[in-house]
Order: C-alpha cells, then sequence, then structure tokens
C-alpha cells in the first residue's frame, strides 16, 4: 500500500443571536453533535488554518476538503460543483469562480452583488419595483430565490443577502440542472450562486469591526471563533451585525440587521454541521427601478435623486437552519445527508415608474405581503474504486424541495410623475384590483422538487484525463391556488437531464475541457391578457455545449472558453395564444484571470463576449434581434498593490466596463455603454500587541450616471449608484 502524507484543514463558521434556537443548540453543543466538516461536496474550508500533518498508510479518503485559496487568497484553487463535490479547478470540466471572505473584507462588500461584480460573466440589478438584487449569469436571469446554501437550495433568505456569514461565494457558469437540480424559482439557466458558510478555524477569533458607508450609515459587527476538544474536534463560528442610515440617494433609508451561529463537528469517521441565522432588511423609500414605454430610454436622472415616493418601502425577515452529516464507511466510501428549512416574511408598498423618453409616466401603488417556508434535503452515497486502469468515482443521491407560498397583492390608481423633477404624493388608498386577503394571506403556491441524481468520473493515464458522465431525473410538481386559497392548477411534469465533461491535462500547469450540459426550470404561465390565461408550458430545457483551457503556473491562474447555450422562448401570438415560439441562443467567449503574478501585487478580472440572438421567433419578426438585457461584451479588472516603503499599506483599483443592452426585444430601445471606476486603500498594523486593518473605498470615482442593468425578466432599468463612500475598522482581541 502506498503511503501518503495528510492534513486536516479546519474551515470556519457564522453564527447568530437566534433566540428560538438557542436551546436546541445549547443540547446539541452538550450532546456533542454539533459540527461541519469539510464535505467532499458540501462545507467550505475557509481562511484555511492547518493542524500538524499526519501520516497516514494506506489510500487517501473520500471526504476531500474544500478547495485553499489560490495566490493571493481573492479567489479559491476551486469549487463545489454540485452532485460531483468538491474539485480542483484544473480538473473540473466546468468553470467555478469562488471568492474568498478575504475579497469580501477588502472590498468591504456589504451584500452578495457586492462580490459578484468582480465576476466578467455576472451582472446586478434591482427586481421588480422593488430593492431585491438579481443576477444574469452567461445573458440569463438568476433570482436572488435560486442561491442555493451548502448545496441546498430554498434555504438562504430571499432578496438581499449580507455578506457577514459567507466564507466562499461559488460561481458556476452555465447550465447546472445535472449537478443541482431544478432551482425553485425558475430561473438560473446559466449559472447558479452557491454560498459556503464560514467555520471556526484553529486559532481563537474575536474581532470587532465598525464601518460608515456614505450618506449616513453607520454599523458595526463581532465575528468569533473557537474550537476545543481534545483533537480541537469542536467548533463556533458566530457572526453578528448592524447597520442603519440614509443611503448617498436622497431620503432613502436603509437599517440591516443579521446574525449567524456555525456549529461543527471534526471526528475521524463522523462530520456534522449546523448552521443557522437570522436576518431582517428595511428599506425606507428606495429608489426604484423603472420601466421604459415607447422606443426612446430617458438619461439616467441625477445619481441623488430619489424618484421613490416617500409611503415606499421594504421589510425582509428571514431565519433560516441547516443540519448536515456525514460518515465514512471506508477510506473509500462515505454516506452525506442534510436537512433545511426556512421562514421568509416580506410586506411592501412599492412603486414602479412607467415613462417615456423625456421621463415622463406614471407610478402607481403595489402592496404585497409574503410568505414564504421552505424544507429542503438530500442524501446519498459516493465511492471511488479502480477497474483495471480506470479509476471510478461514483456518486447516488436523493434530493427534495418542498416550498409553500402566501401571498395577496393589491394595486392602486397610477399618478403623474417625472423621474428627473419628481413630486411626491400621499399613499393612494384607493384599490383597483388585487386577489387575497391582505392581512391574512392565503396559500398561492406549493411547490415540490423531487430528484435522483447518478455520476461517475472516470480518470484514466495517472489522472491525465478525467471524463465525467451523469444523469439525473427531475420532478417538478407545482399546485397554484386562487386569492381565496382554493386550488386551481397543478403542473406535474419529469425530465431526464444528462451531462458529460473531459478533462485532459497534458501538463501540470495546462488542463484542456469540453462538457454538455442542460438546464432546467419550469415552463412559463400564460399572463392574464392571454386566450389561454392560466395554461403553463412544459419545462424549458436549456443546452450548453462549452470547451476551452484552463492553466495554473502556480501564482497567476485563468481560462479561455467558448460556450454556447439556448433556451426556448415563449410568446403570445396574434390570436392572444401563449405558447413557444423559437429560442434565444447566447454564444460566448470568456477570459479570465487571477493570482499574485508578483510579490505584492494581485489581479482578479476578466472579459465576456456575447452574441444573444433570437431564432425562430413569432412570424420571423425578431429573429436575429439581440436578447433583452444582455451586452455584447463586459469586463472587469481589480487590482491590489502592496506598498514596498510603507509595510501594511495596500491600494485597490477597480475598473468595469459593460456594453450597451437593449430595453425591448424589437430592438427599438436600449441603455448606452458605460465604464466605472472604484478605488480604495487598506492599512494593516498592530496596536498594542492587536491586529488593526483600516479600509477606505470609493466606488463610482468620477460619480457616472449611468443605467447599470435592464432585467432581462421583465425589462426593468436598474439606475447605477453614484459615488459612494466607505469606511470600516476592524481590530483582533
Amino acid at each position: 500500500m502506498p503511503t501518503f502524507t495528510l492534513r486536516r484543514v479546519l474551515p470556519t463558521v457564522s453564527c447568530a443571536r437566534l433566540t428560538p434556537l438557542n436551546l436546541a443548540i445549547h443540547a446539541a453543543l452538550s450532546a456533542g453533535v454539533l459540527t461541519g466538516a469539510p464535505a467532499w461536496s458540501q462545507t467550505v474550508q475557509g481562511a484555511v488554518t492547518t493542524l500538524e500533518s499526519t501520516t497516514v498508510t494506506g489510500e487517501t479518503p473520500i471526504s476531500a476538503p474544500t478547495s485553499v485559496e489560490y495566490a493571493g487568497g481573492q479567489v479559491a484553487r476551486g469549487g463545489q460543483l454540485g452532485v460531483l463535490g468538491n474539485i480542483d479547478n484544473m480538473d473540473a470540466p466546468f468553470v467555478v469562480t469562488s471568492y474568498t471572505s478575504k475579497l469580501i473584507e477588502d472590498q468591504q462588500a456589504r451584500t452578495l452583488g457586492d462580490v459578484v461584480k468582480n465576476d466578467a460573466s455576472v451582472q446586478v440589478g434591482n427586481g421588480f419595483g422593488n430593492s431585491a438584487e438579481t443576477f444574469s449569469i452567461r445573458g440569463f436571469p438568476l433570482n436572488n430565490d435560486d442561491l442555493s446554501f451548502n448545496g441546498l437550495y430554498g434555504i438562504l433568505p430571499r432578496q438581499v443577502l449580507p455578506t457577514q456569514m459567507v466564507e466562499r461565494v461559488e460561481i458556476l457558469k452555465g447550465a447546472n440542472a445535472f449537478l443541482n437540480g431544478a432551482a425553485p424559482g425558475g430561473s438560473g439557466l446559466g449559472g447558479s450562486i452557491n454560498i459556503q458558510p464560514k467555520r471556526a478555524g484553529v486559532d481563537p477569533l474575536t474581532r470587532a469591526t465598525i464601518d460608515y458607508t456614505s450618506d449616513s450609515q453607520v454599523g458595526g459587527g463581532v465575528d468569533i471563533g473557537r474550537r476545543w476538544g481534545e483533537n480541537q474536534e469542536f467548533g463556533i463560528r458566530v457572526n453578528a451585525a448592524h447597520r442603519d442610515g440614509d443611503t448617498s440617494v436622497d431620503d432613502a433609508g436603509q437599517r440591516m440587521t443579521v446574525g449567524t451561529i456555525g456549529l461543527d463537528y471534526l471526528g475521524e469517521k463522523l462530520r456534522v454541521s449546523l448552521d443557522a441565522g437570522y436576518q431582517k432588511y428595511r428599506y425606507s423609500q428606495p429608489r426604484p427601478t423603472i420601466r421604459v414605454s415607447g422606443d426612446d430610454v430617458p438619461s439616467p436622472p441625477s445619481n441623488d435623486t430619489n424618484y421613490g415616493q416617500p409611503w415606499t418601502y421594504s421589510e425582509l425577515e428571514s431565519t433560516y437552519g441547516v443540519l448536515r452529516a456525514e460518515y465514512d464507511f471506508t477510506n473509500n466510501w462515505m454516506g452525506y445527508a442534510a436537512i433545511g428549512t426556512s421562514h421568509d416574511r416580506e410586506s411592501g408598498d412599492y412603486g414602479q415608474p412607467t415613462v417615456d423618453g423625456d421621463g415622463i409616466g406614471t407610478v402607481g401603488r403595489l402592496t404585497v405581503p409574503y410568505t414564504r417556508d421552505s424544507v429542503s434535503g438530500e442524501i446519498g452515497v459516493r465511492g471511488k474504486f479502480q477497474t483495471g486502469p480506470v479509476g471510478h468515482l461514483v456518486n447516488i443521491g436523493v434530493s427534495g424541495l418542498q416550498t409553500r407560498v402566501r401571498q395577496a397583492w393589491e394595486r392602486s390608481a397610477s399618478s403623474p410623475i417625472d423621474i428627473y423633477n419628481p413630486d411626491y404624493f400621499d399613499r393612494p388608498s384607493d384599490v383597483v384590483n388585487g386577489a387575497g386577503d391582505m392581512d391574512d394571506p392565503h396559500i398561492s403556491s406549493r411547490t415540490h422538487l423531487t430528484s435522483f441524481a447518478l455520476s461517475d468520473q472516470l480518470s484514466f493515464l495517472d489522472d491525465r484525463v478525467f471524463l465525467t458522465l451523469g444523469v439525473r431525473r427531475q420532478t417538478i410538481k407545482d399546485k397554484l391556488y386562487d386569492g381565496n386559497g382554493i386550488h386551481t392548477t397543478t403542473y406535474d411534469e419529469s425530465v431526464w437531464t444528462p451531462a458529460y465533461g473531459l478533462v485532459i491535462r497534458p501538463w501540470e500547469e495546462v488542463s484542456f475541457y469540453v462538457n454538455h450540459i442542460e438546464g432546467l426550470t419550469k415552463g412559463d404561465a400564460a399572463p392574464r391578457d392571454a386566450s389561454n390565461f392560466g395554461d403553463t408550458l412544459a419545462p424549458y430545457r436549456t443546452k450548453q455545449t462549452e470547451a476551452g483551457v484552463k492553466f495554473d503556473f502556480g501564482n497567476l491562474g485563468g481560462n479561455i472558453g467558448i460556450f454556447q447555450i439556448e433556451k426556448p422562448q415563449a410568446y403570445m401570438d396574434s390570436d392572444l395564444v401563449f405558447g413557444l415560439a423559437g429560442s434565444q441562443r447566447n454564444r460566448g467567449l470568456e477570459f479570465n484571470i487571477y493570482g499574485e503574478p508578483t510579490k505584492g501585487v494581485r489581479l482578479l478580472g476578466g472579459i465576456t463576449f456575447m452574441d444573444p440572438e433570437l431564432r425562430g421567433t413569432q412570424g420571423a419578426e425578431q429573429d436575429g434581434n439581440d436578447a433583452i438585457g444582455v451586452p455584447r461584451y463586459q469586463a472587469v479588472l481589480g487590482a491590489e498593490w502592496d506598498i514596498p516603503a510603507l509595510t501594511g499599506l495596500t491600494l485597490q483599483a477597480y475598473i468595469q466596463r459593460r456594453g450597451s443592452q437593449y430595453v425591448n426585444i424589437d430592438n427599438t430601445a436600449k441603455i448606452p455603454a458605460w465604464t466605472r471606476v472604484d478605488l480604495g486603500a487598506r492599512y494593516a498594523t498592530k496596536i498594542d500587541g492587536h491586529n488593526v486593518v483600516w479600509r477606505a473605498g470609493v466606488d463610482n470615482v468620477t460619480d457616472k450616471k449611468y443605467w447599470a442593468t435592464v432585467g432581462n425578466s421583465f425589462g426593468q432599468l436598474t439606475q447605477g449608484m453614484g459615488r459612494v463612500y466607505k469606511l470600516s475598522m476592524s481590530v483582533d482581541f
């Protein structure tokens, strides 16, 4: 038997002041089951700290830890690829970028949207008239509802995700139904985002942070981590923060409270984790997105102009928790299981203007009380074996998700508005239309997702060639109810989604990859003005083919790839019949780079070129047009420089460029291309033996006015933020 030297790598954990959970947490700690080790595919390896090396005779265990940080510390060497587990970038047939907590802290990223701005394949905007962060990956939407948490859908808070408990933000680019299953909200056909929580490292951590964001937001938080036990097998990580004040937009306010707790146990064979969290956001008079009527797009107003009405607000409250366990039966076989639950409550008065090219139009009130309760879980077995010269890594897994939504809504009549000189008026009390009980909303939908996945990763020629084969059977069940809670329609469809990937690694520094994989989502429902209102189309299968090359020269890594993703399109014909007609085909070229090419200089960025063509449209009227909200190119480049003459001082610069985007399917209106520059600096030192870090940043240094994105679901425009100042100080005790 060969001899290997193994290192147990300990991750990080997030914690919160969750009063309802305190008793359960205390009981679990007493019983010695609170844990959460890095699983083959699940638990993250945060701010990596290593224990002493141990020499083991035999094969390496199946429960491989999450990839460590790459040179420079801004990204990791690999990431979680759903059922395939944690894989090194160079061995993966898909493209995944894992942003670290170090990057989050150093860039003073307040929310998930601040993190993913570093990726040239991702756009960030706001929701339909509200403050929800929405994303687009490779030209297809990803709603905040469809993020995954440690591999599970339906658990993370809706709309906005703060970064306090985040160890890794893993962006998987491309279709991913086989890897992750169908997302419950029906988005994610061009990529997915998985959030890994913090874990306690070997070294004790007690960190306090205070921060300021212009116009007058002030906040603070704590990050506490400890390990104990004979072999440091028990760990706890607590994060809590609060921020309140006015934003840089006139009269707009924001308040955030968040707390998370992560507990973990790292045994010789058993690993268990419990992650729980609570967060509450309130947006007061937020600046909304707008919709455009006609063929002209108005110029963006002044960066501090607020065309949101004084009575508009959004309040979001979420509680969630996930329990995960893994057990190594042998060095070659392991079992895993996880279950999570979440409760989300949302209320708000929204007012999204619809305007012409002069910024003149109307705005009304939309009021929506909303609650969501979800239970999500998975169970499976993973193992490895040899058949002659061929190695196999197989996985058999079953997953399920149940979501119940209760909501009601009502609309008022519209009033005139000029987004350049907005008139404010009292909250309209009239009700033009609506549905449900506003005080006690009835159930509006039940979603059941179940799937079975089987995969085999074959390795040849001393791990120079990897062939991945897999298939997933996905069942989507949806029950819809009217405003009185009476069941109206049922959606029940099952689909097989296959995948394959090939990696050839002729040299240690270079690997070539190719993949074919599909995306899956529930078909669109016919709108109210359709003659077949209420009919729901069959599931959409998005097909992706991709090929490229990855390189890793030790301190500098990246990839170059080409891809094609094709998604069916739905239209309403001249007879008002809603159905499929044509497709959106996105062809693209991506280039990404990261690392520390020379001591003290770190680079992170990329560029994506896209051809988002519409094909086979109704009556061929839009054939050849660009899809809504997809720029032909977008590029980002970030750089950091440690000043040699002053130890501890680092300068930062970040530039983002995005091409123009069409607002409508006829391609008669579009927003122009734009460029934004962000600058920052940090200084790390010791005061009385304590680590202290000051950070300062300015987003949009030139205070440029621009429309940031066009939502490719509804065509709404998100105005970019003006100049924003950020300051923070962290102290370790």
